[in-house]
């Protein structure tokens, strides 16, 4: 196909050391290999990716879908995030066993704790199928029918590949559409908890510290998978074996220095990096500062409740940190657009877009694109503001709205008969008994008072007084008798009769009109993207992230955020110590680790200083789903795990620039020094490898 043309045309074009992207790891010969020697790689793109032999992806694993682990030894010891294995982590703690509290440590294989629902999935290969799953789709047709082509190619595609029975599939658009990848999957659903730190060392600077460097989290747990007796994926068994896998990453104990080559391979989430500069401009002045807004104005509420109340301090204190969280993301997101340029950027790249387009008589062809986008972004800019506000406010932000929104889906389903009905009923039982555990209808409504206000003019607080849905009791009381007795009870509730006509504008209005606007700007930039690739080839373009595996390669490197500040791209343990305080949630810090700290009882794990490393800065580019992705040297070997961003750097989901996006990883060494000689499990230290890859090299070079 012509965009296949055009990409090996872009391959052979670019071979400076740059940074950013998120490649394909089955397309890395040419282009990005040179560029990760020029950053110092001794790496091939076979020693990454082999469908033949033992690879670096073969130790890569999907963990439960929503963040990256490794394999670091040859028994499947696994390696994720604290943040990524905290719900395994909830599950098996009580008030007799609080392993968040405390960390968990499993001193043998009996040990190790299941988790059911819990899967790691690794990539068997990945073959480029576009061809196939395009053929037979003209240019000229709309877009349904465009999906339903593609659709029934895709599962042609399926049928005629030849895998192995425990193996899966899955087909995933690239490039917006206009190129094909198919994976072939290996899911392992026996995977148990092996160790975790104690939160005071996996959540260190907890909500305060987010997006935020310097950094002294130590934020990792460890896994274990079992197979079956033939090493093959298997349901949990009592008489399944520790996995044996085709590859596992070594860790080196002589960790990082600035300007070191690192390179960050997972299965990042979601970015949007070649969106028109009229979409930027609709997110940063229009999408960010309303959603800014919205929950900056409920976390005041809280801020002043939980202060003046212990008991609402704990009830809060996770929904604070989930709401903050974006919060601070968008607010670092807007900065860093701002001062990367990047609504300019990307109108220069647009005229030049344009003269490009003259000069190679292109503009009937393409010419109409950007025009088109401005008419379709002013379209939506009404109606995505409402939806935003809509999903802050209903979905997010407010307990009792959420209720009443997931109560008009009851409702509805009411529709399909009894039995929907009844299921429908079930789910959200659940849910309100999870809300009211940690409900405070004061809070809340002093919550709806300041948020609604954002939303409409028609805002009655005096529903909380009336509604019978602030009390569980209550509420399920309503939620008794036959569908008939349940709707009429809740029909006549003052909460659902006030949210209900809100609601229904939402689905009758907002989101059907979201919906049309959206998909025309998708079907633009299909083929803008397309456009790009073919008119201003000596550009960068690699594929938008989409929960893939991808690699990114960067270095070791510090930044300044702002005039007269500059951050070096290492922490250290001494930073854990300053930062200490006694008792408090975020930064509290347990007394075996400050006695080591007093003692200096570093062991192997000290740098050339004589200090122990906690944090380094990397310029590798990623996003939500990198979490949990080991940071691997020139060698191959284990130095990091990534698990943040700084906030400044946050935009890269839209623009990334290498001056200012940095991810966060923990450093290897530090996960060492608290499996060993905090948590004393010496027996998972001795199945790693363990290297030393510059002082062997530093040898060689001697040598010759």
């Amino acid at each position: 196909m012509k965009l296949l043309k055009i990409l090996v045309l872009f391959i052979t074009i670019q071979i400076s050391a740059q940074q950013g992207g998120m490649w394909i790891p089955s397309l890395l010969e040419g282009m990005n290999e040179k560029e990760m020697t020029a950053l110092g790689s001794k790496l091939s793109a076979s020693d990454i990716y082999d469908i033949n032999n033992s690879s670096l992806k073969d130790a890569i694993g999907h963990f439960n879908g929503g963040c990256t682990s490794e394999v670091i030894s040859p028994k499947g010891l696994l390696l994720t995030n604290h943040h990524c294995g905290f719900s395994q982590i909830q599950s098996h703690s009580s008030l007799e066993n609080d392993y968040l509290k405390d960390g968990f440590w499993a001193m043998n294989l009996e040990e190790e704790l299941p988790n059911e629902g819990l899967y790691v999935e690794f990539i068997v290969r990945i073959e480029d199928v576009t061809d196939k799953v395009l053929h037979g789709v003209p240019d000229s047709i709309s877009e349904q029918e465009r999906q339903s082509i593609i659709e029934s190619n895709s599962k042609a595609v399926k049928k005629a590949t030849v895998i192995e029975p425990w193996h899966g599939m899955k087909i995933k658009s690239f490039y917006k559409g206009n190129q094909y990848f198919l994976f072939v999957t290996e899911r392992f659903e026996d995977i148990r908890l092996v160790g975790a730190p104690p939160s005071s060392i996996g959540k260190f600077g907890s909500d305060t510290d987010n997006w935020v460097w310097p950094r002294h989290t130590g934020d990792f747990s460890m896994f274990r998978i079992y197979a079956d007796k033939n090493n093959r994926p298997a349901k949990y068994s009592k008489d399944n074996v520790p996995y044996t896998p085709k590859h596992f990453l070594p860790v080196s104990l002589d960790g990082i220095a600035e300007g070191d080559f690192t390179m960050v391979f997972g299965f990042p989430g979601r970015t949007n990096e070649y969106l028109p500069a009229v979409a930027i401009e609709q997110i940063t002045e229009r999408i960010n500062p309303n959603t800014i807004a919205i929950r900056e104005a409920a976390l005041k509420v809280m801020d002043v409740y939980m202060k003046s109340d212990d008991k609402i301090r704990i009830q809060y204190a996770s929904k604070q940190a989930r709401i903050a969280n974006y919060w601070k993301k968008w607010i670092g997101e807007n900065q860093g657009l701002e001062k990367s340029s990047a609504i300019a950027n990307k109108r220069a790249f647009e005229a030049e877009f344009t003269k490009q387009l003259e000069a190679k008589g292109l503009d009937t062809k393409y010419g109409y694109l950007l025009e088109a986008f401005d008419s379709a972004y002013a379209q939506l800019d009404s109606v995505i503001v409402k939806r935003s506000r809509f999903s802050e406010v209903f979905v997010r932000n407010n307990e009792l709205m959420q209720m009443m929104f997931r109560l008009t889906q009851m409702e509805n389903a009411a529709q399909k008969g009894d039995e929907a009905f009844n299921k429908a009923k079930e789910a959200i039982i659940a849910r309100l008994k999870g809300i009211h555990k940690n409900y405070n209808a004061n809070v809340d409504k002093a919550i709806f008072k300041a948020i609604m206000p954002l939303y409409t003019d028609d805002v009655d607080a005096k529903i909380y007084d009336k509604t019978r849905f602030t009390n569980l009791d209550s509420a399920l009381v309503v939620l008794e008798g036959t569908t008939v007795e349940v709707l009429q009870k809740l029909n006549a509730d003052a909460a659902y009769r006030y949210t209900k006509p809100f609601i229904y504008e939402f689905y009758s209005q907002v989101e059907p009109r979201f919906q049309s606007i959206n998909n025309t700007i998708n079907a633009l930039q299909k083929v803008y993207m397309k456009a790009q690739m073919e008119v201003l080839p000596k550009q960068r373009y690699f594929p938008d992230a989409n929960s893939t595996l991808r690699i990114t390669y960067g270095q070791v490197k510090g930044y300044a955020p702002r005039d007269a500040v500059y951050y070096k791209p290492v922490s250290y343990l001494d930073g854990i110590i300053e930062k200490y305080k006694p008792d408090d949630y975020e930064f509290d810090v347990p007394q075996k680790l400050r006695d080591l700290y007093q003692a200096k009882n570093y062991g192997q794990y000290a740098d050339s200083t004589g200090k122990l490393p906690i944090c380094f800065l990397g310029t590798n580019h990623t996003t939500g789903g990198n979490s949990g992705s080991p940071a691997i040297d020139a060698y191959g070997n284990l130095v990091g795990l990534n698990f943040d961003r700084v906030w400044e750097g946050t935009m890269s989901d839209y623009n990334y620039d290498a001056d200012i996006c940095r991810n966060i990883m923990v450093d290897l060494r530090y996960v060492l020094f608290i499996v060993d000689k905090y948590a004393e499990a010496t027996h998972l230290i001795d199945e790693m490898k363990l290297v030393h890859p510059k002082r062997t090299e530093i040898m060689e070079v001697n040598k010759k």
